[in-house]
């Protein structure tokens, strides 16, 4: 029995680990929950998993639940709930899915506490790999990705030398506007970025998706789970999204990770690493029936986002931080209707323009620079 504690538990990756915890009742238990701004599904899943502690975002969240859950349950809140949750002393694993750089302080706090941690949030290695993976080495930690590209580099790797590695391909289903050239971005609207063609996912990370930061994020993420240089990392575009990753080995041989789409099977393998156990109701894969597989090289000109994510991972220092914080104020801006789909692409590259790069940053300057930097993206693109 693995007891697991689940930050971001209402949102896409949040509910299909509930999902996969909910099919296997003998292996796993749920300890420990935080739930975003939809409390009426938080409530939901509270009644349904009946966790022991419970962090909610706001004050006022706290005040909407105090006296609507079961007696035994902890409720808290904020950053300090977030690190209760993400260190509970009675779990064995954290499978983090809270979206954005708050996911990096809980993760810490986990780390400290032993915890095998289960990543889905890549903000936490995107803004502070060397913070992360130092404190993981230190405590002696396993950090397991749940990324369905990064599981399917970590399954090709099991039993493998990472020193014969002669690079990693991460596929990309090329997003909402895979079709579409350059030129014919200029008005798109957000109910076009967000109807993705093969996934079901979250309004930001779909977004992600469309812009192809959420693979340049990918590639900062591979970087620092697998210890290999950018140079060793590369994009390819894959629209089937049935090969989920591969790695070319120095002999040449490549081996590659497939599977229809589904985010369960990366997040069970996570959960129950370095085993596999049956995943119910999973749609099979036949290749018969798809027939075909297409790749394609991503063009930087056309996908930018991409472009700027190998310039500051290969930059180091702050600028992964820059990149990540200015294209979430972005995102949440074009959501907002406040920017259009190409004013992600002008935030991030001015933001990244102004910054000056601190190469070793403390925690301390990371949350500054997270700061100033979002600050920065809504003084220059509301006008």
């Amino acid at each position: 029995m693995k007891k697991i504690s689940l930050l971001g538990a209402t949102g896409s990756i949040g509910t299909q680990t509930l999902e996969v915890i909910n099919s296997h009742p003998d292996k796993f238990s749920l300890e420990a929950i935080s739930i975003g701004r939809n409390i009426e599904l938080g409530l939901k899943q509270i009644n349904e998993y009946k966790p022991r502690l419970v962090s909610v975002q706001f004050r006022e969240d706290y005040d909407k639940l105090l006296n609507k859950i079961p007696d035994n349950v902890k409720l808290v809140y904020g950053e300090v709930g977030l690190e209760e949750v993400a260190a509970n002393n009675d779990a064995d694993i954290l499978v983090n899915a809270v979206l954005g750089s708050v996911g990096l302080k809980p993760t810490l706090s986990a780390i400290k506490a032993g915890k095998t941690i289960a990543i889905a949030n890549k903000e936490t290695l995107v803004t502070a790999g060397h913070i992360v993976t130092a404190e993981a080495n230190k405590y002696n930690v396993e950090v397991l990705p749940v990324d369905s590209e990064h599981s399917a580099i970590f399954q090709c790797l099991q039993g493998e030398s990472i020193q014969e590695v002669e690079k990693l391909i991460l596929t990309a289903s090329g997003g909402s506007f895979r079709n579409l050239e350059r030129s014919q971005l200029e008005n798109v609207t957000v109910e076009d970025a967000l109807n993705h063609p093969n996934w079901s996912m979250g309004a930001k990370i779909t977004i992600d998706s469309a812009t192809m930061m959420n693979k340049g994020l990918e590639v900062i993420e591979a970087h620092w789970l697998f210890n290999l240089p950018y140079e060793k990392i590369e994009v390819l575009l894959h629209q089937e999204s049935i090969i989920h990753s591969m790695v070319e080995f120095i002999d040449g041989s490549v081996i590659a990770q497939l599977g229809t789409p589904d985010m369960k099977v990366p997040i069970q393998y996570a959960l129950t690493y370095p085993n596999r156990i049956e995943l119910k109701e999973k749609k099979r894969l036949k290749l018969w029936e798809v027939g075909k597989l297409h790749f394609s090289k991503p063009s930087f000109e056309r996908y930018r986002c991409l472009s700027f994510a190998f310039e500051a991972g290969k930059s180091g220092g702050t600028m992964p931080t820059v990149l990540n914080a200015a294209n979430e104020e972005a995102v949440s801006l074009f959501l907002n209707g406040a920017i259009s789909f190409l004013g992600i692409e002008e935030a991030i590259e001015r933001a990244l323009n102004e910054h000056k790069i601190v190469k070793l940053p403390t925690l301390e300057q990371i949350d500054e620079i997270d700061k100033q930097t979002r600050d920065f993206v809504k003084k220059i693109m509301v006008k």
